[in-house]
Order: C-alpha cells, then structure tokens, then sequence
C-alpha cells in the first residue's frame, strides 16, 4: 500500500506566473508552449508568443528546446515520463503482490491520464488532428506508448514469475480497458468530473481483481 500512496501523490507542474523567474529556464519555456497550445491551438500558436509567455528570447527558445513541433513534443514527454514503471517495483512472487502492483501502478495510470492539462493535450489532438495530424502521431507515440510499455513490463514480469498466461501486450490492453472503462470519454466530452483520489483508489483496485478474474493463476505442472 505505500507504494500506492506514493505514486499517486506525484506533484502537478508549476504553470508560468509571477513566480516564473525562479523556474528553470527549459521548464518554463515548455509550460509556456503546453499554455499557448491550449489557449490558443497548436495550429495558431507561435514562437514568439510561447517565447513572450516564458520571458525569454527566441534565439533561447529555439536553443534550449526548438521549433514549434519540438515544444509539443517536449510537453507530451513531460507528462509521459510520470508513466513509468517504479524502480522499486517489488518482485511479483504470488498473486496478491501482482493485484498490489496493478491497483497501485492502475491507481497512478488513472490519476495522471484524468488530470486536466492532460485531457486538454487529448482535445487539442483532436481538434488538430486534420490540420496538424503531428499532434496525434506525437500524442500515441510518445504519450500513449509511455502507458502501454509500463503496463506490458508488469505483464511480462508476472508471466516470467508464472502468475499469467498470454502475451504482455495484449494483457496490458486488457487491463488498460477494465481500468478506464468510459472516463476518458466523460471527460473528453466534458459530461463527467475528474475522479477523486479515493474514487480511483478504488477503480484501479477494482480493475485488478476483475482482470485476475479473467486471467487466472495457470496450474502448476
């Protein structure tokens, strides 16, 4: 259980205010292009309004992180890289530490993807998708293959302890779509409210049994 407390306690990034001089300068450049791209769309922001935004030069902007299509990337792999597997994984030796590990690493999955800079990052993907299709390709490249390769060195490292059977990709697919069920779309679509922490304690919790449910432990020869 600390493991779950601490992965979904991760800290929402500082946004560019009053206190921006204190940030460091990359990080304020990339919140400074996720702020101009949500307000303003991918298609229609700029460099020099990103670069006005975090007060630095252009010439700064273009050498600290680069072009427009760059920045992007840059703010999707920002919040990627809060998906991945802990390195303080336990060793998955039976069944209730694999239910342990998928409701807590389930729990942060939840709690990160419902944020809402990132539900905004998928609106702005699908707003764009026609005029700058860049944005999806970088969005599932990046953002969605970060979830899914965490998920899969779970599922792998249950089979090779003999927990589960089946192939570690389409295991964590399966997980992944007991896990979200249909949040991703109330949110998208503005009809539902982020969930709790106490609301996704318990989804994540029970997407692991439902899915240990589906995929039980294979007999022992």
């Amino acid at each position: 259980m600390t493991a779950q407390r601490n992965l979904i306690g991760s800290t929402p990034p500082a946004r560019v205010d009053g206190g921006a001089a204190a940030m460091p300068l990359r990080m304020r450049i990339i919140d400074a292009a996720f702020a101009a791209f949500m307000e303003s769309g991918y298609a229609s922001a700029t460099t020099l309004e990103i670069a006005t935004r975090a007060r630095v030069s252009k010439r700064e902007l273009y050498a600290l992180v680069g072009n427009k299509q760059e920045l992007l990337i840059s703010c999707i792999r920002e919040r990627a890289a809060r998906l991945h597997v802990p390195a303080d994984l336990p060793a998955l030796r039976d069944r209730e530490i694999f239910a342990g590990v998928l409701a807590s690493f389930g729990a942060q999955l939840l709690y990160e993807l419902s944020d809402p800079a990132v539900i905004a990052v998928f609106r702005l993907a699908i707003a764009e998708a026609a005029r700058a299709p860049e944005v999806a390709r970088a969005l599932d490249s990046i953002g969605r293959e970060a979830r899914r390769a965490a998920v899969r060195t779970i599922m792998a490292r249950a089979r090779t302890s003999g927990l589960i059977e089946g192939r570690p990709a389409e295991l964590a697919e399966r997980f992944g779509t007991l896990l979200m069920s249909d949040v991703m779309m109330g949110l998208l679509l503005g009809v539902a409210a982020r969930p709790g922490r106490r609301e996704i304690t318990k989804r994540a919790r029970d997407a692991a049994t439902a899915f240990l449910r589906l995929y039980p432990e294979p007999a022992r020869s």
